[in-house]
């Protein structure tokens, strides 16, 4: 059949427009995806007959194509996957997990009105703090506290009221990088701070500090390594150290934290991450740190510290622009509740228990999904094994510390493992794996056991 002939045999967008699955597709779908996704395989459909790659053509051949364009173009973009990674905090993935519990609260406050900015007790208008204010400071034992939409936001706030104009100063071996390329120069920069560098990269000593304070001190920042660290020929001056010069001196002090632990590690065998409390306790007038990091929450920057500073700061005309809504402080309320019992906390909270789960509950899910994946890929199709591996915190916490864990490795026989991995990434719903040594590494750390069944299915039809 010639090309002309071909061509006259396209359907117009009408006429798919008006057939039976046209038809069920607008009763599904928004009517300008369906138009969308008709439009575009005819188009794609004249192409191919132009190239000589098509020699027929017929509308029901069409509507599969059709179907799937426009189930694409109308599924959402932000969608659930399998973190199979074992980095418990992935940034690229969301960060911390929010448990059904917090959830539960965050939908509770989210499908009615409530209480945001009204003090129920006085019957006038409160302050949104307030809900989330009494919790932070009997867990860190501040005197008053604010949470802001991220840390970075949180550093920026602090500067641009406690220091806006003067100079604050800071070790070079501080003077870090966050995600995203966001050096704390250039927040400071951005702030109306000065940067008053100190020290060197591996040394700074206390009388770097203090003979570096003048007239124009506003500040003293501390920044913590976390999420990297520097070892060898070096030198920091510790917290309560600086605290006291600060005093001696009479300029605050602020300890940008980061990760935001809220519990002691040291049980678990980490040395390397300080409290807030321990922080707070030295006598730290500031301290900033993530919520969604090692907190376990959801994304904010919490700040916390002595009363009268924290009032400065709240009074600041960036807090409108850096405040959170309702849903992420019902969130930050759910989440906090649950470190007024350490324990409850490290069952209750995902980052918390995927973190410090027992190693003999590792492996045996990382049998559990091994046996299935033996019943459904035969040998020939690909070798599946469970070895011994180390897992990592992630989101720029616990740089150093690896955790003991067991991985399913899967080397796929007729295929390569960058192919499969793609496969797995399309998969419904996604895994995100890692390579190693030319196999896909199943992580299963990070691999919650009501994921298990859908993981399964998903690596079973990559293979195939």
């Amino acid at each position: 059949m010639n090309k002309q002939k071909l061509l006259s045999l396209l359907p117009s967008v009408d006429e798919i427009l008006k057939s039976k699955k046209g038809s069920q597709w607008q009763e599904i779908y928004p009517r300008r995806y369906v138009l969308k996704a008709i439009r575009e395989i005819i188009e794609e459909k004249r192409q191919a007959i132009l190239r000589d790659e098509l020699k027929e053509i017929s509308i029901e051949a069409m509507l599969p194509d059709i179907e799937h364009r426009v189930e694409r173009l109308s599924s959402f973009s932000l969608k659930p996957v399998i973190n199979a990674t074992g980095v418990v905090v992935h940034t690229n993935l969301g960060r911390s997990v929010l448990s059904e519990e917090i959830l539960e609260n965050v939908k509770r406050v989210a499908c009615g009105y409530s209480n945001l900015e009204y003090d129920l007790e006085k019957g006038e208008r409160g302050k949104r703090y307030w809900h989330v204010q009494m919790l932070l400071n009997e867990i860190t034992g501040a005197e008053s506290s604010l949470i802001v939409n991220n840390n970075a936001a949180a550093v920026f706030v602090c500067l641009s009221a406690l220091a806006k104009g003067k100079e604050v100063i800071v070790s070079r071996g501080e003077l870090v990088e966050i995600g995203g390329s966001f050096r704390v120069p250039d927040v400071m920069a951005s702030s109306g701070a000065i940067l008053r560098e100190v020290g060197t990269t591996n040394k700074t000593h206390l009388y770097d500090y203090e003979n570096a304070i003048n007239e124009d001190t506003g500040l003293l920042l501390k920044v913590h390594q976390s999420n990297f660290r520097t070892i060898g020929f070096t030198k920091l001056v510790g917290i309560e150290e600086l605290v006291n010069l600060g005093r001696t001196y009479n300029i605050p002090v602020m300890f940008d934290l980061g990760s935001g632990c809220l519990m002691d590690l040291r049980p678990y065998g980490i040395y390397v991450e300080p409290t807030v409390h321990e922080i707070i306790k030295s006598g730290c007038d500031i301290v900033t740190f993530s919520g969604d990091k090692l907190l376990g929450g959801p994304q904010g920057g919490i700040i916390v510290g002595r009363s009268e500073l924290i009032e400065k700061i709240a009074k600041n005309p960036l807090m409108r622009a850096v405040r959170i809504d309702k849903l992420t402080l019902s969130a930050f309320e759910a989440v906090l509740m649950h470190y007024l019992d350490e324990e409850k906390a490290k069952k209750e909270i995902p980052t918390l228990r995927m973190l410090l789960q027992d190693i003999n509950e590792i492996r045996a899910r990382a049998k559990k999904i091994a046996t299935r994946l033996h019943r459904e890929i035969k040998d020939d199709v690909a070798k599946i094994e469970i070895v011994e591996d180390s897992s990592q915190s992630g989101g720029g916490a616990l740089p150093e510390v690896e955790f003991k864990t067991f991985v399913i490795t899967i080397k796929p026989e007729n295929l390569s493992v960058n192919h499969l991995q793609e496969r797995l990434r399309h998969g419904n719903p996604p895994v995100i794996v890692r390579i190693k040594e030319d196999n896909i590494i199943l992580d299963v750390r990070t691999v919650r056991d009501i994921e298990i069944k859908p993981l399964v299915k998903v690596v079973s039809e990559a293979l195939l």
